[in-house]
């Protein structure tokens, strides 16, 4: 069914295999039953149409992937862009949700409201809403800044701070004369705590691949306390593409494929290997 989430697909299969195996073809197929086309001369929507070889790639992967692809002209890239990350955070959700043993604590995981300055909702950056205040009663000021502390993620994974309530929950851990600047409280904190910025980019040309990592390195440089995690997820089916992002300085943590073992089984010479710092969806 068009549209259908990774977490309906996956909460009316038999779960007969590990949760991340179910989740993965969910997520696929969510994608084929819309953003991932093939159009009427076999060119599936994330291939660089003007590129045999990115259509080769494209190609191999659709076939590849269980589910049949729509044979339907490709969304606009905005449209795909959004489609993308709404099947993102559906998997992401779905997946995160399964690992509160390994990561105990109140996660919010959603795609950031809050306009312009979404990036204040959270600790390291609640700064930033001063700033952008002062900035607007100072235009020289605001000339000065410009505008790189304006970060909007795709989607976000956040922490609650905790009452003191679940800190102590076993034993004594903190009164009202310890533990006073920690974030982690809520009575000294009200804002989430921002554990992962992901951004999604459905392919990925020279000015997108820019964005994600100047993305990335304003987080690092406007931060107050923690970093939080700076990934990228990708369906671009070019190697070399792929390696704007990911063979970067520490701007990007991480970058996720949305399938990486088959398009790594794909490549051969004259294609690049793919680069180290990719993981796997």
């Amino acid at each position: 069914m068009p549209g259908e989430s990774p977490a309906k697909a996956i909460s009316e299969s038999l779960m007969s295999h590990a949760i991340l195996s179910e989740a993965r073809k969910a997520f696929h197929s969510a994608l084929l039953a819309n953003v991932l086309r093939v159009n009427e001369k076999g060119i599936p929507s994330n291939a660089d149409k003007h590129s045999r070889a990115s259509i080769r790639l494209a190609r191999g992967i659709v076939d590849q992937l269980e589910g049949t692809a729509s044979i339907r002209s490709r969304l606009a890239a905005q449209i795909a862009g959004a489609d993308f990350e709404r099947v993102c955070l559906d998997f992401v959700a779905l997946v995160f949700e399964q690992l509160t043993h390994l990561r105990p604590g109140a996660w919010v995981i959603e795609k950031p409201g809050g306009g312009r300055l979404a990036i204040a909702r959270f600790d390291q950056y609640a700064h930033l809403a001063s700033l952008d205040h002062i900035a607007r009663e100072n235009p020289e000021l605001a000339a000065a800044l410009g505008s790189d502390y304006l970060i909007k993620p795709d989607i976000i994974i956040a922490r609650k701070p905790e009452p003191d309530a679940v800190i102590n929950m076993d034993q004594l851990i903190v009164d009202e004369n310890t533990g006073q600047l920690t974030s982690l409280r809520a009575v000294n904190n009200p804002n989430l705590i921002l554990h992962a910025s992901i951004s999604c980019k459905w392919t990925i040309r020279s000015d997108r691949a820019q964005n994600a990592r100047s993305e990335g390195l304003n987080l690092v440089r406007n931060r107050k306390g923690r970093l939080p995690h700076i990934v990228a997820i990708t369906a671009e089916p070019m190697p070399n593409r792929i390696a704007s992002i990911a063979l970067g300085t520490g701007d990007i943590d991480c970058v996720y494929h949305f399938a990486l073992p088959e398009l790594a089984g794909l490549l051969r010479p004259p294609d690049m290997k793919m680069p180290a710092r990719c993981s796997r969806l």
